[in-house]
């Protein structure tokens, strides 16, 4: 098919899902299992109009792209994530990303070593890439907006939001067991720079940047009485956020999750500090809520919480059309290459993943919070692999995993995506549906 031809598929395919966004999102097929539907159609598996394969020579452009859209999802991410710190759902994601995540881990490495007869490097190679939550993926059962405090929905965002900084590091110590065996200096360097400084420089560049250049883009839009949009500031914070903290050899991931988070703080402080001497600080209404994004007047730049609301307001706008953009268009790339990749290996990682370990290492990593069992099954359930599995994958296939190895890693993984986004995308609206049921009587009968 050519050029137009593709223009044509692909704009069909947009504008058909975007003008039944309504139906679909009621139903148990979500625009992502449409996406990666129409991809395994195109591709070889019936049609044979598109052919891709996840190789070696595919995985610096893989990298590039899926990294461009997890930085823009965990900006937006964090900056949906509008809840004070004694928050309980900040807690929840804690321990998802880190007990539960290291739970995981270590189920599949057993798995593939025990079962599958990897090698405990090769299996920890492929635990660590599919352990991590997608950010980006996961729309239905993340939160939604600034408004949403809802402790499952702040949990399964959080997670998102922190567990590329639990994963990357165990990816990085295959991958040098890989290369140099078992030495003490590997381990050394591994705990202090790949683990504690991933974290703590991620996390800390992260909340600077996004509250420094927030709280500057605030003062000196207000003081110039600024109506233009914003967008191109908050490309700057997820730029500067991500690059600031590679530079650093820390985890631009959570850098850019953190950068949103403290953008966010930087309205919450605007909102409360000019706020009506009658506004209760608990219902406040998010900034960017209390502007009209195609109404700007220099008047009403006069306030200070409707610039920073027209700056989150931009950056939101901004934000979701390019994750949703990346996500779609990576999407459909799976449906096209899982067919020549689909493996019988794949399909049985999935289903223990999926079924036994993900729930498990979630039930346990939660011991002692005093969640109600209904939600720690749903938190357990709903672990959705992605984008960020993808670019795991592309950054092991640059860094040494090569040959069969790599062949092998490569269908494994994406299989094990492809049958998430089918498996957890039917069962979403369902299960959120029952939980809203649910939620509603337990309301009423209180």
């Amino acid at each position: 098919m050519g050029y137009v031809g593709w223009i044509i598929f692909l704009s069909i395919l947009l504008a058909g899902t975007s003008t039944a966004a309504g139906w679909i999102r009621r139903g148990p097929i979500t625009s992502f299992a449409i996406y990666l539907t129409a991809g395994v159609i195109m591709g070889p598996a019936v049609l044979g109009l598109a052919h891709l394969r996840f190789t070696t020579e595919s995985a610096s452009w893989l990298r590039a792209v899926t990294e461009v859209g997890l930085v823009v999802s965990l900006f937006i991410t964090g900056l949906k994530l509008r809840i004070p710190w004694r928050h309980r759902g900040w807690l929840t994601s804690l321990r998802l990303a880190v007990p539960a995540m290291l739970l995981t881990i270590a189920g599949l490495a057993t798995l593939m070593h025990g079962w599958a007869g990897w090698a405990w490097p090769a299996a920890l190679a492929l635990a660590a890439i599919l352990s991590p939550t997608d950010p980006v993926l996961a729309s239905l059962v993340s939160v939604d907006d600034a408004r949403d405090d809802d402790a499952m929905r702040v949990a399964l965002s959080g997670e998102a939001g922190l567990n590329d900084g639990t994963a990357l590091p165990f990816l990085l110590l295959a991958l040098a067991l890989m290369g140099s065996g078992s030495q003490v200096d590997v381990w050394v360097h591994w705990f202090t720079v790949d683990l504690l400084w991933e974290w703590l420089g991620g996390l800390g560049i992260g909340l600077l940047i996004g509250w420094l250049i927030g709280c500057a883009g605030t003062h000196m839009r207000h003081a110039a009485r600024e109506v233009a949009p914003s967008d191109f500031l908050a490309l700057g914070i997820m730029g500067l956020a991500y690059g600031g903290a590679e530079l650093i050899h820390a985890s631009g991931f959570l850098a850019a999750f953190a950068a949103g988070v403290g953008l966010r703080r930087v309205e919450l402080t605007v909102t409360r500090r000019h706020a009506r001497p009658n506004d209760d600080d608990d219902v406040i209404a998010p900034a960017e809520l209390l502007v009209r994004p195609n109404e700007r007047s220099t008047a009403d730049a006069e306030h200070p919480g409707h610039t920073v609301g027209w700056m989150l307001s931009d950056a939101l706008s901004f934000g979701d059309t390019m994750e949703r953009l990346i996500g779609g268009a990576l999407v459909f790339m799976v449906g096209v290459a899982a067919w020549p990749a689909f493996s019988a290996t794949g399909v049985v990682v999935a289903a223990v993943l999926f079924v036994v370990i993900r729930p498990a290492a979630v039930w346990l990593g939660t011991i002692g919070e005093g969640l109600p069992w209904q939600r720690r099954l749903l938190l357990g359930w709903f672990g959705i692999r992605g984008l960020g599995s993808l670019n795991y994958l592309a950054f092991a296939l640059t860094h040494g995993v090569i040959g069969d190895d790599g062949g092998v890693l490569a269908t494994t993984v994406i299989t094990v995506v492809a049958l998430s986004i089918l498996v957890h995308g039917i069962t979403t609206t369902p299960l959120m549906n029952w939980r809203a049921r649910a939620l509603e009587h337990h309301e009423h009968a209180g």
